[in-house]
């Protein structure tokens, strides 16, 4: 997830690249226009990939399947030694442990869109409920011996709450690290939880798999790889796995339709 991108009501057309997800619509979404993306939703209207994400059976079964797919994947990976000391699972917080579908839905029935002010007051009311599989998966990681790393855009001056909303829901974290004024970028926090430079003290840790819904949850991760060959998917799966998330993110900024 990036905060930067976050546009609810672009998720019409979202919905529809949602291919691994094989959630049919009556006919196919046309693209907002450029101005439609600047002036938000109609007042009241709810974006496809907002109800989607509160209503579609293909929601939940996709997010309990990738979580059981990660799960096995990660417990294989240990029992087989990959790890040769403390390890640790990350994943990014929104849309990926965290629902944030109630924000979209009440800013899309006021006809407003994204705004920093917004979110970070819906992000003190620490009440995002847990998606489905995440605390699941995070007690098996647990259960394993492994650490749990989130590393989200969310803000710092609301990281105390994220971390409060996810201690709320079952999400027991080692550590979370937020986005500090500056880039969003999440490779120095993935090299920090690597390399032990985390501020809660943590050892190095080898990192078995990460877990997000935008392409910038993952090492090296950018919008170009959806026009790479297959070698670039070669990760995902294995120890990078994909939720998905039509709603927002920066497949917005992506050319074309």
């Amino acid at each position: 997830m990036t905060a930067l991108h976050r546009l609810p009501w672009a998720s019409a057309a979202g919905a529809s690249l949602l291919i691994f997800a094989a959630c049919s619509t009556s006919g196919p979404v046309p693209p907002p226009s450029p101005a439609a993306l600047q002036e938000g939703p109609a007042e009241g209207a709810v974006p496809l990939g907002v109800h989607w994400v509160r209503t579609a059976a293909e929601h939940r079964m996709l997010f309990e399947e990738v979580y059981r797919w990660a799960g096995d994947k990660v417990e294989a990976e240990v029992s087989e030694g990959v790890a040769p000391g403390p390890w640790a699972v990350i994943l990014d917080a929104d849309e990926t442990v965290l629902d944030n579908s109630t924000y979209q839905l009440r800013r899309a029935r006021q006809g407003l869109g994204y705004t920093p002010e917004s979110w970070n007051e819906w992000v003190r009311e620490e009440a995002a409920p847990a998606l489905p599989g995440a605390v699941t998966f995070v007690r098996r990681v647990r259960a394993l011996g492994g650490h749990i790393a989130i590393v989200t855009n969310r803000d710092e001056v609301v990281c105390d709450a994220t971390r409060r909303n996810l201690a709320s829901v079952g999400v027991a974290a080692d550590v979370v690290l937020c986005r500090q004024p500056g880039p969003s970028e999440k490779e120095s926090r993935f090299r920090a939880v690597e390399e032990g430079t985390t501020p809660v003290g943590l050892p190095p840790l080898h990192v078995v798999a990460w877990i997000g819904d935008n392409i910038h949850d993952f090492p090296g991760g950018n919008q170009a790889l959806g026009q790479a060959g297959s070698e670039a998917a070669a990760e995902f799966g294995g120890r990078f796995f994909v939720l998905p998330n039509p709603m927002y993110g920066s497949w917005t900024s992506n050319p074309g339709g």
